[in-house]
């Protein structure tokens, strides 16, 4: 697993100003409002529910040992808070990854038994659900690309297959609340139909259909976050006036634990929700209560269709257009529970179900403190190239174009390396910070990410983290920063930050890769070349002599 490699108490990002919060890794708990957080490692706080509660902690098997748990969808925002709970809760935690490399960079890595495959492989999900007593259903497509649905379908059938041959106890399956007998989205009619595959596969089933999940990091939070944050007016599609039943991630935590443990003739879907029915303009106005914004004027316009929300959404937000889509999709109907059946077959919440504006509050906390324990940018990004950086004897007979520069340096490693992981998001970039502004509008303007998804945390990075327009691939601590671009090229590209030896000390390298793809991949490079000079030459220069600085200061 890899360490948090940070430098004492550098100032580490000078062009935009201290990342300031609080730090991270310091063990023990502290207090977010009445609410404690408990360090799980040196790398997280988790807030409850903690696992540990008397109604969800493991059952053991009739042995006395310990039950396991198969997560599918462990790398993503549910699954990977679900994760540190099932452990600190008695459970064997076992993940499914097409990332072995992914899963091990997250704080818990080294508790969990890694199966790397892909959830729809037969081979994959034998091995993985071998003496599985529950598995959680964590997996569907959240693109708008063409055959999201046949692969959802996919997957949920070789699922069923593969955990009823394995004699598995319980499947537990997060879907989508919806209404009864509505025309719904694509996607939520596939999860509709997922739910019952693995209905149908003879093991005993829960289906907890959620709707708008309110959480630090969750997409439908960020859409409502920025949307308040940057109008004072907005005119916005009619589905604002619909009814919606948010849930708090806490509370989707809490029922995801309880069905673990749920009666075992039990096998149906059930509609989970928090204690508050709203409209969406009433959510946004709850959001800027707390946030401290006056009230935000809201006109539903009956002309703005799913397609042109959803494009109005990736501007205004960090949430792309691709994953808005069926965000905004699933609001055309009222999202509001049919009955309250989940509290005759799972417990509430010890301390009851999560109000709205205090799952808003809550998650302003965690942002306050840079402590987000996932987020929707922890998705990987459809369609973008996913394959690592070959390593450079499989470049032979490939065209490669590369921009490497370097520079030795008086600084110590520590400083480099703070200066060097604390790029982007609002920390900005060293250099060039209007024309990096320009490349991801460009990029959000034809449907990329761009730069509004920042950074999950402002203090570190790990392996999978979004990074703007990018994602870490690699990071070797005090040696090596790889990012993959994530933005729409005609190929693929890389760029990498690097510490080497040198005979006169360290020496700060930087190399900028990309495969072209076609004639436009290598004339789009070509249209690069003047940006390059100015800002890969910038960044060179504002990153050493920011770190000359740092060590400079502590040697003084």
């Amino acid at each position: 697993m890899l360490a948090d490699h940070r430098a004492g108490t550098h100032s580490l990002a000078p062009w935009r100003g201290s990342a300031g919060g609080v730090p991270r890794g310091v063990r023990g708990a502290c207090q977010l409002g009445d609410i404690e957080l408990v360090n799980e490692s040196d790398e997280t706080t988790i807030s409850a529910p903690l696992g540990t509660e008397a109604a969800l902690r493991s059952a053991p098997r009739e042995d006395g040992s310990a039950p396991r748990a198969l997560v599918l969808g462990a790398t993503g925002y549910v699954g990977g808070r679900l994760v540190p709970r099932l452990l600190r809760g008695g459970w064997r935690v076992r993940v499914l990854s097409r990332s072995a490399e992914r899963i091990r960079a997250l704080p818990w890595a080294d508790r969990v038994e890694i199966v790397e495959g892909d959830a729809g492989d037969a081979g994959a999900l034998a091995a993985a659900t071998d003496d599985v007593d529950v598995l959680f259903h964590l997996v569907h497509s959240m693109s708008s690309g063409r055959g999201f649905g046949q692969r959802d379908r996919e997957i949920a059938n070789a699922v069923a297959r593969a955990a009823s041959d394995a004699g598995v106890r319980r499947i537990v399956y997060l879907g989508g609340l919806h209404p009864a007998g509505a025309d719904l989205s694509p996607h939520l009619a596939s999860r509709v139909e997922v739910g019952e595959i693995l209905l149908a596969s003879g093991v005993p089933t829960l289906v907890l259909q959620a709707g708008v999940i309110i959480g630090s990091g969750s997409a439908s939070f960020e859409m409502v976050r920025h949307l308040t944050d940057v109008l004072p007016y907005m005119p916005a599609p009619r589905w604002v006036m619909n009814r919606i039943q948010p849930i708090a991630i806490r509370d989707v935590l809490h029922y995801l634990l309880a069905a673990a443990r749920a009666d075992p003739s039990i096998s149906r879907a059930i509609d989970i929700g928090g204690p508050d029915v709203l409209r969406y303009g009433q959510m946004m106005n709850g959001y800027a209560v707390e946030a401290g914004l006056p009230q935000r004027g809201i006109a539903a316009l009956p002309v703005l269709t799913p397609r042109l929300a959803s494009l109005w959404v990736g501007l205004v937000t960090p949430v792309p257009s691709t994953i808005a889509r069926p965000l905004v999709e699933s609001l055309q109907n009222d999202c509001v529970m049919a009955d309250r059946a989940v509290d005759e077959i799972l417990p509430r919440p010890e301390s009851g179900l999560t109000p709205y504006r205090e799952a808003v509050r809550l998650a302003l906390g965690r942002i306050k403190i840079d402590d987000v324990e996932t987020s929707w940018v922890d998705a990987r990004v459809s369609q973008a190239p996913s394959d690592p950086l070959p390593s450079d004897p499989d470049w032979a007979g490939r065209t490669v174009l590369v921009d490497r520069r370097s520079r030795t340096t008086t600084a110590d490693r520590d400083a480099i390396w703070s200066v060097i992981t604390q790029i982007g998001g609002t920390n900005g970039w060293p250099s060039g910070s209007a024309l990096w502004a320009l490349r991801g509008l460009m990029d959000r303007l034809s449907g990329g990410v761009g730069l509004q998804r920042g950074r999950r945390a402002r203090s570190h990075l790990a392996v999978g983290d979004a990074l703007d327009v990018w994602r870490v691939e690699a990071l070797e601590p005090g040696r090596l920063l790889r990012l993959r671009a994530e933005m729409k090229v005609p190929g693929s590209a890389w760029l990498e930050l690097g510490i080497d030896e040198s005979p006169v000390g360290l020496a700060y390298v930087q190399r900028a890769v990309f495969f072209p793809r076609g004639l436009s991949g290598r004339l789009y490079w070509l249209s690069m070349l003047p940006f390059h000079g100015f800002i890969f030459s910038g960044m060179v220069n504002r990153i050493i002599a920011t770190a000359e600085n740092h060590t400079q200061e502590e040697t003084s």
